[in-house]
């Protein structure tokens, strides 16, 4: 665990969708989040320099599907796909934990 995510710290939103892999760029986070399709803890988020910490709810739409997902750590670069997941977990519509299909 990172010192910052140790700490309960703060990382900006555009960096923290693409080191959990939500976004290939930060430009294409950036347009997301500046377009008004990225709501943290149900308000809508318009600035890609805005801050997560852990413990925030993020609403994002991707393609036809909406996820929501609990911010819980802040990680320090972009890794692989497992390593992201381990920074958030899904949650369903109601706030609780999403459990995968078997």
């Amino acid at each position: 665990m990172t010192e910052s995510s140790a700490s309960g710290g703060s990382m900006r939103l555009d960096r923290w969708l693409v080191y959990c892999r939500f976004a290939r760029t930060r430009s294409r986070a950036s347009a997301l989040i500046e377009a008004g399709h990225i709501r943290c803890n149900g308000a809508h988020v318009r600035r890609s320099s805005a801050c997560v910490h852990p413990g925030d709810v993020l609403t994002i739409p991707l393609g036809e599907a909406v996820r929501i997902i609990e911010v819980v750590g802040l990680p320090e670069r972009r890794s692989s796909p497992g390593l992201a997941r381990s920074h958030y977990r899904e949650l369903d519509r109601d706030g609780d934990i999403a459990i995968a299909p078997s």
